[in-house]
């Protein structure tokens, strides 16, 4: 199934309004994916799989002590998948935010906080109307003191009244990752008339703004 990018660009498009395509930018992207890593003695990596990455990444960008937010595939078994491979859903990747940040400005904690309100963990291979694999909800652990606080996070979360429905989050040993093309960094800031960004991303961006407000750069 064509995710909802697809579907909202072809609702808008009959109704005369400009947007870009997001299947012709797949098409056209040539950039070869490379991994940046960011090192520092109080820097930490974590990942998260939260529905489309656009929103993920936008999410994160917005919080003090987050250095640097960057879409990516990761959970999958083909090697350098591309964008149309991984929204076919036959690569087993999901859609991720890799996060780098400084753990004396934010913590795990505070990410996973983050993390749990700003989708909904409750709907397997589900955000909205974005079906697939591809847009499971899932925490890509780095080490074996994030899979703890990983786990700790989840049951809290699970046992609150956050969600009427139980969590379905995996919470799964960070494995290889692949950098997402080059025209999907810095999305909504790149593209804020895009139809998806206008109607999806900018809205909940919006909402975990007013949520998190204390935290915000």
């Amino acid at each position: 199934m064509k995710p909802l990018r697809y579907l909202y660009s072809i609702v808008l498009v009959a109704a005369l309004i400009p947007l870009s395509g997001c299947a012709q930018e797949s098409n056209e992207n040539t950039t070869e994916m490379t991994e940046e890593v960011i090192t520092g003695e109080n820097v930490d990596t974590a990942t998260f799989g939260a529905g489309c990455f656009w929103c993920v990444e936008a999410v994160f960008q917005q919080m003090k002590g987050v250095l640097k937010v960057e879409s990516g595939y990761t959970g999958g078994h083909t090697k350098n998948p591309t964008y149309k491979e991984v929204c076919s859903g036959m690569t087993g990747h999901a859609e991720v935010a890799r996060i780098w940040f400084d753990t004396t400005v934010i913590s795990y904690e505070t990410l996973l906080e983050i993390f749990w309100h700003s989708h909904d963990p409750t709907t397997l291979n589900r955000q909205g109307a974005d079906k697939g694999t591809q847009y499971r909800s899932a925490i890509y652990y780095h080490s074996a003191k994030q899979k703890e606080i990983a786990e700790a996070s989840k049951a809290a979360t699970d046992s609150s009244d956050l969600w009427p429905n139980p969590i379905v989050t995996e919470i799964t040993e960070a494995g290889t990752y692949y950098p997402a093309e080059d025209y999907h960094q810095n999305y909504l800031e790149n593209n804020p008339d895009q139809s998806y960004c206008a109607i999806v991303v900018a809205p909940k961006v919006q909402k975990v703004r007013k949520q998190f407000k204390h935290l915000l750069k």
